[in-house]
């Protein structure tokens, strides 16, 4: 199965940078992007599962309603992306389910920072998938966690994918900077190795970031950032269709794993 994901939160990166960036012009750049996404979704008839901060949510009624209209996953990002608090784990459950009217089982950490085990299972997700089982100097240390799904505490995680020697992340950063034949066969290897393959994007990686040197954003962001994403993903669903893979949810995955663990239990 093939899980791809894309974390739809308020655009704040300019912000790691010095740059005071207003919430209307965040959603701007956030929604454009999102509407790129989903349109490359849907011609390419694919189902994906986007991680929503209640501040997008609330100021993007009609994008949240065409996610769910397409048949995406809506899931929890938390609620303010550039200050999180440990209360919107739950908080950010129930005002999605509000405003979608859909259940809402799994969540991700904004920046995929750690979380509580405890607050995410007394909120009641299926799933958590807040890790990024890899070591990227100044942003995660990971290489104790175990590298493919697991259950703790009653929960699925299901961290992003990395490849089965050495972890290289295969998330955007390497989808942005890596020879294009380079990410796809490493992708494809180690979707044949786990069985699935999970990966995870932004809105505001489909916009034209090179445009906008006020922005201030590294080459490494901006590199085929806008049309040149929208390509790339393209590309990706295609080489996996012609491989013959399946396109899922998060969710799907969480209650397969669920019940293979209680088939192993039984037999044990």
């Amino acid at each position: 199965m093939i899980l791809l994901s894309f974390d739809t939160e308020e655009f704040d990166v300019p912000r790691e940078h010095g740059v005071e960036f207003p919430l209307e012009a965040a959603m701007e750049v956030s929604i454009y992007g999102t509407l790129r996404i989903l349109d490359c979704l849907l011609v390419n008839d694919v189902r994906a599962t986007f991680f929503c901060t209640t501040n997008f949510a609330e100021n993007a009624p009609e994008v949240m309603r065409r996610i769910v209209a397409e048949g995406h996953e809506v899931a929890a990002h938390g609620c303010d992306h550039w200050k999180p608090q440990a209360s919107d784990v739950a908080r950010s459950r129930e005002v999605l389910r509000q405003l979608t009217g859909q259940p809402v089982e799994g969540y991700r950490q904004p920046r995929m920072f750690p979380v509580s085990d405890t607050d995410i299972r007394q909120a009641g997700y299926l799933y958590n998938s807040s890790l990024n089982p890899a070591f990227i100097p100044g942003r995660y240390m990971h290489l104790n966690m175990p590298r493919t799904c697991f259950v703790r505490d009653g929960v699925v995680q299901i961290p992003a994918s990395v490849t089965p020697w050495l972890r290289f992340p295969l998330f955007w950063l390497s989808c942005h900077n890596l020879p294009q034949r380079l990410y796809r066969a490493l992708a494809r290897w180690t979707w044949r190795h786990d069985g699935y393959f999970n990966t995870y994007f932004h809105p505001w990686e489909f916009y034209p970031l090179g445009e906008h040197p006020e922005f201030k954003m590294p080459f490494i962001i901006r590199n085929h950032a806008g049309k040149g994403m929208e390509e790339r993903l393209a590309a990706l669903i295609q080489m996996f269709r012609v491989e013959g893979a399946t396109f899922g949810t998060y969710s799907e995955l969480a209650r397969l794993q669920k019940e293979e663990l209680s088939k192993n239990e039984r037999q044990e």
